[in-house]
């Protein structure tokens, strides 16, 4: 599948490779500018999809090219490259230069402060060396380094190594998306892990000098994967070593690479004095995540790039698996969900919106999206909750079994589970193929001792797909007394139809229903529910996430009401919280969650899916009247958890203790609303650990009192990156609305601001976005400044500047003076001369939804 520049490519389209890859022999000799790549590769014809003998290439210098040792003279293209080629067997050896120090895009071969390091998920092998780059062309690979740098690494088993040079092999075959390199004066973090069957497995994490005390947090939670793993889905590794490289210059979180993973730096690297618990967290998720891959997504990979929900979701929804099994269940859920509708249903509900699996596109990075990610996770917990626990194991096993080696497509995965369970999931498909986020409504009546619950499906239009058919969506329900008393346990309905009614017989009274329990699909559900009814489920409803989802509903009421009708805060709902604040019983991370309020994106998305038009700006004041008003009335509760929830001792980045200091910092933050930031001020002098000392700072900032901390922390981080990757993102994100811009500007031009860093350009304009406020100033001065910053990284980073664009997603949500300003930046960006690909296809798609 070769792709023009302009056109787009089509899932109806796939067609099997024409010639099938046996074996694949790469030669590196690493030089900053001239790095040469000698390739020996092993072709024959595919009988069964005949055609012209064609490689991918860009960017590259061929040297030579030969075919079974006889010299040939390719036609060459920008995109790669075509050769009349045997119809039989045959070896393709070819010689090209490329300049790795030039490549700034982070594609390919490029250098990191030194290091050589490779990404190449999705389509950057061809810009290492000519090949069929594609998911569905695997191969062993062998792989030769030559360089006088002390660490040479690549995919596999070591196979040799000398002065100057060392050998791998990876036996197992993979498409070249997953092909890895790494080279550089690095210092390993050692260990050893044993499988279930016996076999030893050397692991190691390799690091820049002065950062080997931030990975023991890595190691540990690398092991605790490869455990899992085995204990819950039966897979053990299956190479002699394991390798991570910590990498600084990186677009994503980190790339599963057979045997050689490469991290951002950021995702693996923390320590209790750089590292805040959020950060331990991820840094544990995305550990499993990649590992998991192993099995979902490296040895089952998938067979085209619009199949990438089959790795990404099925590895989202195991890491997800994961975390809740070794943190907090509930906690974990309710966090899910908060990314979900933060990014995805965003995402579903404006321009942007795709299937899950897209039907085309121009630029396959632009579709490592939200959808393809969260949604693909919340389609494969949907079915597991479907199937039940046992079929799922099942499912899994025969999936391994039947299509280990191979690159597989969704329909592969689905007939994996309708051949074990013997269930019809042809209409269960449509989740992959249909985009947008459902919407349910939900009615009841009440007689005669039956409750009857009438459910109404439907979803909105989206770019390209009207007049959808209903979906399979499994409603976990329970039904409370109205004195808090479970009636009905939780019971998985099944809707199928557009309409369709479930009747609980033989109750006493009329119940309060508890409905959509644990998120248990990805919709908008829409009743009508009591205020009393939701401050019954929040004080008694046995399913953790509705009697979060209670107080979340009583908290947009309420604020909604402020913004609508000028109401004062709802006293009924601050009382609310008073009483789950000082039950000791529950989980203080849940408490926590259960204080925070609504985002100014999750009211802006409430206003104008009520017809109404948005005003960041009193979205940023309801917020701030709301805080202060529970720091009043809840003075003495907040006071209470502060100090009662202050965690002893040595730093441990722990479950309990993680979800402890949670509270404690969100009681804080509430306080410093009412005390001018005095507790935050002696929280920050006293910190003994990152967590502690961001919450403060964090809380200093909201309040504009942060100017001297800001500066003290500068000082004292100013030689750890990814703690100033902390300090600019704080800022761009929390400044008042007044003052965004102009902060935004100011570390913009601040020495550290090292704007070709992924990093540090997401801490500054990432934060900056999520800052709606600050960013939607009425004068345009934060689009203008974001488009200028944009069209700047373009030259050099497409992919980071492609997904940096969704900070204008939502435009057409706004007045109209604010989207007459969106569309000039975007159009702006749109006709900059020579825009990549990657940002064009955005742009465009934003401004056409």
């Amino acid at each position: 599948m070769t792709k023009d520049s302009a056109q787009p490519i089509y899932l109806a389209d796939y067609t099997p490779p024409a010639f099938w890859v046996d074996r694949v022999e790469l030669t590196f000799r690493l030089h900053p500018t001239a790095t040469r790549v000698l390739s020996r590769v092993a072709f024959r014809p595919n009988p069964d999809a005949p055609g012209p003998f064609t490689l991918h290439g860009q960017d590259l210098t061929l040297i030579r090219a030969t075919i079974d040792g006889n010299e040939v003279t390719p036609t060459l293209t920008d995109d790669g490259l075509t050769c009349p080629a045997p119809d039989a067997p045959f070896v393709w050896e070819a010689e090209v230069e490329i300049n790795p120090e030039a490549n700034k895009a982070l594609e390919g071969l490029y250098m990191s402060n030194g290091m050589y390091c490779t990404q190449c998920e999705a389509e950057g092998f061809r810009k290492i060396t000519y090949y069929p780059d594609r998911p569905d062309v695997m191969a062993p690979f062998i792989v030769r380094i030559e360089s006088d740098l002390p660490v040479l690494l690549s995919n596999g088993n070591p196979a040799a190594a000398g002065e100057g040079w060392a050998e791998w092999d990876d036996p197992w075959p993979k498409p070249a998306y997953l092909f890895a390199l790494v080279a550089g004066d690095l210092h390993a973090h050692r260990d050893s892990f044993t499988t279930a069957s016996g076999k030893p497995v050397d692991l190691a994490i390799w690091v820049r000098d002065g950062d080997q005390d931030k990975c023991a947090f890595g190691m540990a939670a690398l092991k605790a994967s490869m455990a899992w793993d085995e204990r819950v889905y039966g897979r053990e590794y299956d190479l002699d070593v394991f390798n991570i490289v910590a990498v600084d210059d990186f677009n994503a979180g980190a790339m599963e690479n057979k045997g050689l993973n490469v991290f951002n730096s950021a995702a693996v690297l923390a320590s209790p004095e750089t590292a805040t618990d959020a950060n331990f967290e991820r840094i544990e998720s995305i550990i499993a995540h990649e590992y998991f891959h192993n099995w979902t997504g490296n040895r089952i990979t998938c067979r085209d790039w619009f199949q990438l929900c089959l790795k990404e979701g099925l590895t989202v929804y195991r890491d997800q698996q994961f975390t809740k099994d070794v943190r907090s269940e509930p906690v974990k859920r309710i966090d899910d969900v908060l990314m979900l509708r933060g990014a995805q249903f965003r995402e579903d509900g404006g321009p942007l919106a795709h299937p899950v699996r897209p039907e085309s596109f121009v630029e396959i990075n632009n579709f490592y999206t939200a959808t393809v990610y969260d949604k693909g996770a919340e389609v494969i917990g949907m079915l597991h909750r479907l199937v039940g626990d046992a079929t799922y194991a099942r499912a899994l096993d025969l999936y391994f079994d039947r299509h280990d080696g191979q690159a597989c497509t969704i329909e592969d995965w689905l007939k994996v589970f309708e051949d074990v369970s013997g269930r019809d999931l042809t209409q269960f498909k449509l989740w992959y193929s249909i985009a947008g986020t459902p919407h349910v409504k939900v009615t009841d009546t009440w007689a005669d001792g039956s409750y009857t619950l009438t459910f109404q499906q439907s979803v909105p239009d989206t770019p390209g797909q009207t007049d959808k058919p209903p979906m399979v969506i499994p409603i976990a329900v329970g039904l409370l007394d109205t004195d808090g008393t479970e009636v009905v346990p939780t019971r998985v309905l099944e809707l199928t139809e557009a309409r369709q009614n479930f009747a609980f017989d033989g109750l006493a009274t009329r119940p309060v229903p508890s409905i959509l329990r644990g998120f248990s699909a990805p919709v908008i559900l829409e009743q009508t529910v009591p205020a009393e009814h939701k401050r019954l489920l929040l004080a008694h409803d046995t399913d953790p996430f509705n009697r979060w989802e209670a107080g979340r509903a009583l908290a947009r009421q309420a604020l909604l009401a402020m913004l609508t009708d000028r109401a004062a805060p709802d006293p009924a709902y601050l009382e609310a919280l008073q009483a789950l604040l000082a039950d000791d019983s529950l989980d203080p991370a849940f408490r926590a969650l259960v204080l925070r309020l609504p985002s100014q994106q999750d009211l802006t998305q409430a206003l104008f899916d009520a017809g109404q038009v948005p005003d960041p700006l009193a979205i940023h004041d309801a917020l701030t009247a709301m805080e202060t008003a529970m720091a009043t009335h809840l003075q003495a509760d907040l006071t209470a958890s502060f100090d009662a929830h202050q965690v002893p001792g040595p730093y441990r980045p722990v479950a309990a203790d993680a979800g402890k200091r949670a509270l404690a910092n969100g009681a804080l933050a509430l306080l410093t609303r009412t005390d001018a930031g005095a507790r935050a001020k002696v929280q920050y002098s006293d910190a003994a650990n990152m967590t502690q000392q961001m919450a403060a700072l964090s809380a200093l900032q909201r309040i504009g009192a942060a100017s001297d901390a800001l500066e003290h922390f500068h000082s004292q981080w100013q030689h750890e990156r990814l703690v100033l990757d902390k300090w600019f993102g704080l800022q761009s994100s929390l400044s008042l609305p007044a003052e965004a811009v102009a902060t935004v500007r100011r570390l913009t031009e601040h020495p550290d601001f090292t704007w070709e860093n992924p990093n540090r350009f997401r801490a500054v304009f990432g934060g900056f976005s999520s800052n709606l406020a600050g960013f939607h100033d009425p004068s345009g001065d934060g689009y203008a400044l974001m488009a200028d910053w944009l069209i700047r990284l373009d030259r050099l980073n497409p992919m980071t500047t492609a997904r940096m664009t969704t900070a204008f997603g939502t435009w057409k949500q706004y007045d109209a003076d604010r989207q007459a300003l969106m569309r000039d930046a975007l159009e702006r960006i749109a006709l900059v001369p020579v825009l990549s690909r990657d940002t064009k296809e955005m742009v465009t798609r934003i401004l056409a939804g």
